[in-house]
């Protein structure tokens, strides 16, 4: 087991209007933390999903836990071979090399904290999406930058069957 210890001086505060805003409706994520403000101790940020909205597709990170804690709504999520579903207060934790993913629970809104510990330089992963979303970059430009940003994309069937309605 290691421990990280982070190295920075003074506490780091991010106002909600100074936060790096990433996205548009259905799915804006808000930067709030990175690695580097924190000495490596985590990378954080907000994601905001409407009306059943997918989050992130399943992967991985090799080197990371992930933390969800969902601030209102409700979510699905996939942790290994399951699919759960979260409520407004609920946490969950997935442990590094799990695979997961999440997405707004159909036909609802989620707004999810999530924190990776030790933390990855996250947020030029986060304007990678952005860019493809907006068509500025194809989908597989994604397979480049999987070890750069510790988000190994994985396939599962468990997920996909949650996502659409069908029982696996």
């Amino acid at each position: 087991m290691s421990l990280v210890v982070p190295r920075f001086s003074g506490s780091v505060i991010v106002r909600s209007a100074d936060a790096e805003v990433i996205g548009r409706t259905p799915t804006t994520i808000r930067l709030l933390a990175d690695s580097s403000a924190t000495g490596g101790a985590l990378s954080a940020q907000r994601v905001t999903l409407t009306d059943g909205a997918d989050g992130a597709a399943p992967h991985h990170h090799a080197g990371s836990a992930e933390l969800f804690y969902l601030l209102d709504g409700r979510a699905q999520l996939l942790t290994g071979d399951e699919v759960v579903t979260a409520e407004r207060g609920d946490l969950v934790i997935v442990p590094p090399g799990l695979a997961h993913a999440f997405a707004a629970a159909p036909g609802h809104d989620a707004d999810i904290l999530i924190v990776i510990t030790p933390g990855v330089e996250r947020f030029e992963y986060f304007r990678h999406l952005e860019r493809i979303a907006y068509g500025k970059q194809p989908p597989e430009s994604l397979l480049e930058v999987q070890e750069l940003y510790d988000n190994h994309l994985r396939t599962s069937a468990v997920w996909n069957a949650a996502r659409s309605g069908r029982a696996v």
